[in-house]
């Protein structure tokens, strides 16, 4: 049974605790990375053989097997993608920004360029973590910013094939070339290159723990968009809901993993004794139970506050992956949320809604980095190069100040460079 809790801000160190632990596997990646850095398609065959039971010949996917995937995919479903990609696009298209001059001064320009990044890297999962969704999320973003040539791997299957619907995605989102690897060794593949994998600048796209812990250890070679911990949703609610509809968006998220967790707020202690015995009930329906049942039970909370206003501050303070407020007037409530990768508002927006249509992404900060951290977008794969240009005239009516701000620091090489 989920936890209820009165809440006491002296409580707060054991509501905003996120008592899950990863496993250490530092060490094994740190190895898996060595041995392709050094050993490049040889090392990636040998693991496909390992950890998938494929003995492949060729890493990439040609073009007659993104054929025959595409012809396993249902019409109808390529549809679905056609339309989720149709939203995606619309709301990624509004973050494209320009580069900026500015000339307000006789003789100086100064300006910033905005360029794509020119070699990403997507990572898929494709073991019970398939996600096509995920491909549109990450893949769309990239193109519309710009980038020239977007790489995805992703495992597969005994047979030695991707996922269908996972080739169906990348096919409408317009990736450009798609490798059968997976795990810590795809990472290591995408940030040194090798005999078949080009080297890419970033990677983007979740994955298991070696996945992650993988990024965290080749960023700096290549840039990275997060470190992604367990799904998260997080409902502020009023005692007008529906028990049956609140646990059944918390069970969305609880079902990703044994270490994800689904806090409901409310001000109602009736609703949130309804909603705990719905969540028993449902769960015993689920096809996840065993996971969603260990991720409620485990990190699962029910918190009950005196008002939507104190839930909110308590829901700030836990900075959540995904943030439900359901009030019959939610854009009065906006200005006040924070800390939060994706807000959804009123009692028609399911989490789901997001996960998979809506067009804002679903690749979110979790743990609390969203109190710092951002939703991808097409910001991360764009970089900015500044630019600057001064005539003779004004450099010499600047270039006193220069040296005496260089000498204050103690550098006198400085100062004598603009004089």
């Amino acid at each position: 049974m989920i936890k209820i809790i009165n809440y006491d801000p002296a409580d707060m160190a054991e509501i905003l605790n996120r008592s899950y632990t990863q496993a250490d596997v530092g060490v094994a990646v740190k190895e898996i990375i060595e041995n392709v850095k050094n050993n490049g398609d040889k090392a990636l065959f040998e693991y496909c053989e390992k950890f998938d039971g494929a003995k492949l010949e060729a890493l990439r996917v040609s073009e007659d097997e993104m054929k025959q995937a595409l012809e396993q995919v249902s019409g109808e479903f390529i549809e679905v993608l056609k339309k989720s990609a149709a939203n995606i696009r619309k709301f990624h298209e509004k973050q494209l920004r320009d580069g900026f001059k500015i000339e307000d001064k006789d003789g100086i320009v100064i300006g910033q360029k905005v360029m794509p990044i020119e070699n990403v890297g997507l990572y898929v999962p494709g073991g019970t973590a398939a996600y096509p969704s995920t491909v549109l999320m990450d893949a769309i973003p990239a193109k519309i910013a710009g980038v020239s040539r977007l790489v995805m791997v992703s495992p597969v299957k005994a047979d030695g094939k991707i996922k269908p619907d996972i080739a169906a995605a990348a096919y409408v989102a317009g990736v450009d070339e798609i490798y059968k690897v997976g795990g810590a060794q795809a990472v290591a593949a995408l940030a040194y290159g090798t005999e078949s994998i080009p080297k890419v600048d970033k990677i983007v796209g979740p994955g298991n723990a070696f996945v992650a812990e993988a990024k965290r250890q080749v960023f700096g070679m290549v840039s990275i968009d997060m470190i992604a911990g367990p799904s998260e949703i997080l409902i502020v609610s009023d005692e007008k809901s529906d028990a049956r509809i609140l646990a059944a968006d918390m069970l969305s998220q609880a079902e990703h993993d044994k270490l994800a967790s689904a806090v409901l707020i409310t001000n109602s202690r009736d609703l949130a004794d309804k909603v705990a015995m719905e969540l028993d009930r449902q769960l015993k329906t689920l096809p996840r139970e065993d996971i969603a049942r260990a991720s409620v039970e485990n990190n699962g909370k029910i918190i009950i506050v005196n008002n939507i206003d104190e839930g909110i501050d308590v829901a700030n303070a836990l900075a959540p992956e995904h943030f439900e407020l359901l009030v019959d007037e939610p854009f009065e409530y906006l200005d006040k949320i924070k800390h939060a990768g994706s807000v959804f508002l009123g009692r028609n927006c399911p989490e789901a809604l997001g996960d998979y249509y809506a067009g804002p992404n679903h690749t979110l900060p979790t743990g609390g980095s969203a109190r710092f951290s951002n939703p991808l977008s097409v910001d991360d794969f764009v970089k900015k190069t500044q630019f600057t240009y001064y005539t003779k005239e004004a450099l010499e009516g600047a270039y006193k100040d220069i040296a005496f701000f260089a000498r204050r620091e103690g550098l006198d090489a400085h100062a004598r460079s603009v004089e």
